[in-house]
């Protein structure tokens, strides 16, 4: 028990999950054999009109992290680390008097410092990514030929809905997030998560600066619930357990959610200002928007993630 557990409630235990093809759910070949959308096909016109419905004054709020760029021509004065390396930048010197300024940015996309969106392209198993796709034909040093991020350049709209699984406080440390955790969520705003639907799910933890506390995750009886209700798209402060729970499937939420059922994840989510503004108009559901930037042959890309009230 390491110094995160002082005063801790330890984890109730997961029920392992057979990783069999009869007893876990796949959205494999569920919109045909060259789909690259997955989960975001759920997201129909009636979804997307019950989205716009929901935007009712105008008022607007990120979900995204900001990220400090790191510059890379620190030199001595600065070394890069771990947690700096999410953004590196360079301004381009045009001399005085110039114009206009720019600079060269190098992004590590799927770093926790950055919110980003992960694309089917991102993960494999078993040599293949989404819908069965072989590895080989769908990456290669050039970039991502099949399941790459700017299939999603048209952008999502949709209605979306906060879950706050700990409201005004967070999760204890290596939680194993369950449906029932979602249900009680979802009980709490008043709603009820149809398909089409985005879920922004709040837990109280900053990935970055959380110390060294084992963190809580989603377990597959979470992403059951997810596939049951229709989720199309995930955001939020809770992932994958680090270090893996005791107990269950370990990378729950990109070997289920985003492998097997094909729900585009949007990770590093800073959820709290939404949480905030949520419990200031006292609705929990919106229209959530995200623009992804139309860069080709991309595993993910940084966006930033709008709730809409």
């Amino acid at each position: 028990m390491g110094t995160g557990w002082a005063g801790a409630r330890r984890p109730a235990a997961v029920t392992m999950v057979p990783m069999t093809e009869q007893d876990f759910p796949s959205n494999w070949g569920r919109w045909g054999s060259d789909d690259e959308l997955g989960a975001v096909n759920l997201i129909t016109d009636e979804a997307r009109a019950r989205g716009a419905a929901e935007a009712r004054t105008g008022r607007t709020v990120s979900i995204a992290r900001v990220t400090t760029p790191f510059p890379l021509t620190g030199g001595p004065l600065g070394a890069a680390t771990a947690s700096t390396t999410a953004v590196q930048t360079a301004m381009l010197f045009t001399g005085f008097g110039a114009p206009a300024m720019a600079e060269v940015m190098i992004v590590t996309t799927h770093h926790a410092e950055v919110t980003h969106l992960d694309a089917m392209g991102h993960w494999a198993a078993g040599g293949k990514v989404y819908p069965g796709v072989d590895v080989a034909d769908s990456s290669g040093p050039t970039g991502v030929r099949h399941g790459a991020a700017e299939v999603y350049g048209s952008g999502f709209l949709t209605r979306g809905v906060l879950l706050d699984l700990a409201p005004g406080g967070r999760l204890a440390p290596a939680h194993p997030v369950t449906g029932a955790d979602l249900d009680a969520a979802a009980a709490r705003a008043g709603t009820e998560v149809l398909p089409g639907d985005a879920i922004v799910v709040r837990g109280g933890w900053d990935r970055v600066n959380g110390g060294d506390e084992p963190e809580p995750g989603m377990t597959a009886d979470a992403i059951r619930w997810m596939h049951a209700h229709g989720v199309a798209v995930y955001a939020g402060d809770i992932g994958d357990a680090r270090p893996p729970l005791v107990a269950g499937v370990p990378g729950a939420l990109h070997f289920l959610a985003l492998g097997r059922l094909a729900i585009p994840l949007v990770d590093a989510a800073d959820p709290e200002p939404l949480a905030a503004m949520c419990t200031r108009l006292g609705r929990w559901t919106f229209q959530f928007v995200i623009g992804a930037p139309r860069i080709a042959g991309t595993t993910g890309l940084p966006v930033n993630p709008l709730a809409v009230f």
